[in-house]
């Protein structure tokens, strides 16, 4: 069984694109991105933009949106038994629509990827499918937030998220 993911949480003006690999497990019982109390995601981005945790969530995805920060997954739909990107079964992985996505949002000018397996899927599923002009948009790998990557204290995260940022 393939676990399936969420659509993109992007407006227009959007500058700036950061990428999952695939919602975990809490995620997608909730159907939210980062859902999973643990996540650093919304501490990180509540401290660069003002999308605090404590916040309901689309209050939180619109500050997104109103930053120009785009978010979404590498995947579309992969198998994966349980929450770890290391359980990806490469095999199953269906890539979302970045040539669509990024056509019809132009003034992305960075993609971000919120930890190394979605830069990896990305780099090998992506990239080699894309137009030129997709495929020389810069790019930041910046470290997971994710508690499976707690070896990395929470204000070194926020430290290379927000220089990468600059927000």
């Amino acid at each position: 069984m393939h676990d399936t993911g969420f659509p993109p949480i992007a407006g227009t003006h959007a500058r700036v694109l950061i990428l999952g690999s695939l919602p975990g497990q809490v995620s997608l019982q909730r159907q939210q991105y980062y859902a999973l109390p643990q996540n650093a995601f919304w501490k990180i981005m509540g401290r660069l933009v003002g999308a605090n945790p404590e916040l309901p969530y689309a209050e939180r995805t619109q500050c997104l949106v109103q930053n120009g920060i785009a978010l979404w997954d590498v995947c579309a739909a992969a198998q994966r038994p349980g929450s770890l990107d290391a359980a990806i079964v490469h095999s199953s992985v269906v890539p979302n629509d970045f040539a669509s996505f990024l056509a019809s949002h132009p003034g992305i000018g960075l993609i971000c990827f919120n930890g190394g397996k979605a830069a990896d899927l990305y780099r090998r599923l992506v990239l080699p499918g894309l137009p030129d002009t997709a495929r020389a948009i810069r790019t930041e790998t910046l470290p997971s937030t994710s508690p499976a990557h707690a070896a990395m204290p929470l204000e070194a995260k926020l430290t290379r998220w927000a220089a990468v940022l600059k927000i």
